[in-house]
């Protein structure tokens, strides 16, 4: 499977910039399965659609500021990288761009006295990063340098990043 095979055409104007001002007022889409029929509602109407025994999944994760820029230490050049998910103590799978900069052995600076060094490239294209924080924690510096990964779609910086976390976080992934 491609993540090609989940393009489709949205229109620009189609796609939200802000978070709703209230919560349940955000959009919720119904499908009805019998008659394949669907409705356009807002979440606060979520209830209408539950019945006892249904299992309703939330979603208790905090999203981290995974999206964090650099510099190359040798060049100067600039880097991104997107972790994705740990792989062991303060070494994590991460997504970069762009990609050709980030070969085995190359140091990444971030500021804060954190930095990266690239320890293997993965078959499917992903990079193993080591990191160190020069007199702190990593997870630490996670926090003070990234950045919420938003979707490209969405071109504006957010104002309030505790808009786009879910209200039943308790823990970050």
């Amino acid at each position: 499977m491609k993540t090609s095979d989940f393009d489709y055409r949205l229109p620009p104007e189609r796609i939200a910039q802000h978070p709703a001002p209230e919560r349940d007022a955000s959009r919720l889409m119904v499908l009805n399965r019998a008659t394949g029929a669907i409705e356009h509602r807002k979440f606060r109407d979520i209830l209408e659609y539950l019945h006892p025994g249904d299992a309703l999944v939330i979603n208790t994760t905090r999203v981290m500021p995974a999206r964090l820029f650099c510099v190359r230490e040798d060049t100067g050049g600039k880097g991104e990288i997107l972790l994705i998910r740990p792989l062991g103590s303060d070494v994590w799978e991460a997504m970069t761009r762009p990609a050709r900069r980030f070969l085995p052995g190359r140091r990444f600076v971030f500021g804060g006295g954190l930095s990266a060094t690239v320890q293997e490239l993965r078959p499917d294209g992903l990079r193993a990063l080591s990191f160190v924080c020069e007199g702190g924690d990593v997870a630490d510096a996670f926090e003070a340098l990234g950045r919420l990964p938003l979707p490209p779609y969405i071109h504006e910086t957010p104002q309030d990043d505790s808009r786009y976390q879910t209200v039943y976080a308790d823990r970050t992934g």
